[in-house]
């Protein structure tokens, strides 16, 4: 290992008219070493280490997860379509059972029927503002014919629920089946593909526990 001062500086002028001194400098092949580089790289690795370390250590984050098991107490209505009953009549057999499976008493349901999926969103607001459920879940089948009014519905219906929620405060569960053709809707009732109620009534059972324990608000 070279250190600074050992690199020699070699002057070589040309005895041209004009020339100029250009100093030339020559390093050995080893790379030039600086008086404790290696242990200054060291401390500094060992101290950002020491830092993230306690980071870890000290950080408190406090994490909210809904509960499937607290159900005592909870309170849920159903908004149901009549239309394509053949469909949403399943869906809420899935649901009622789900409730059933987890604990929620009969008496903490309560379920109304409206004409179609389009009517849904109206309903579950006006039941959310009623201040009595902890969770409104919302039930219908929308299956795509040969006109636009399959678009008009499902996205009413989507941006109705959301606003619904939004707007009472209390969590509006989307269980509105939008498919193709009856088929898709039938196999997600209770076929091959499960049971959308099932699974909406497990999401509410979720959000109304979260909202209860964990984000009840202080009046």
């Amino acid at each position: 290992m070279t250190s600074i001062g050992a690199v020699t500086k070699v002057f070589t002028q040309s005895v041209t008219k004009g020339s100029s001194i250009r100093p030339s400098i020559h390093l050995p092949s080893s790379s030039i070493s600086f008086p404790n580089s290696n242990k200054l790289s060291t401390n500094l690795s060992v101290s950002e280490g020491k830092s993230r370390s306690a980071f870890v250590q000290t950080a408190a984050v406090r994490h909210l997860v809904g509960s499937l098991t607290k159900c005592e107490g909870l309170r849920f209505a159903v908004v149901v379509a009549r239309f394509n009953e053949v469909v949403t009549r399943l869906l809420l057999d899935g649901a009622l059972d789900t409730f059933k499976r987890y604990g929620v008493g009969e008496g903490d349901i309560d379920v109304v029927w409206v004409p179609g999926s389009f009517e849904i969103p109206l309903v579950a607001e006006r039941l959310g503002k009623l201040k009595k459920y902890d969770a409104i879940l919302c039930i219908g089948a929308v299956v795509r014919g040969d006109t636009t009014h399959y678009d008009a519905v499902a996205n009413s219906a989507a941006g109705g629920v959301l606003s619904a929620g939004l707007n009472s405060g209390v969590p509006c569960i989307f269980g509105v089946l939008t498919t193709e053709n009856m088929d898709q809707a039938l196999n997600r009732a209770g076929g091959k593909s499960g049971n959308k109620g099932s699974e909406t009534a497990l999401t509410a059972i979720e959000m109304a526990s979260l909202f209860k324990h964990d984000l009840k608000l202080k009046h």
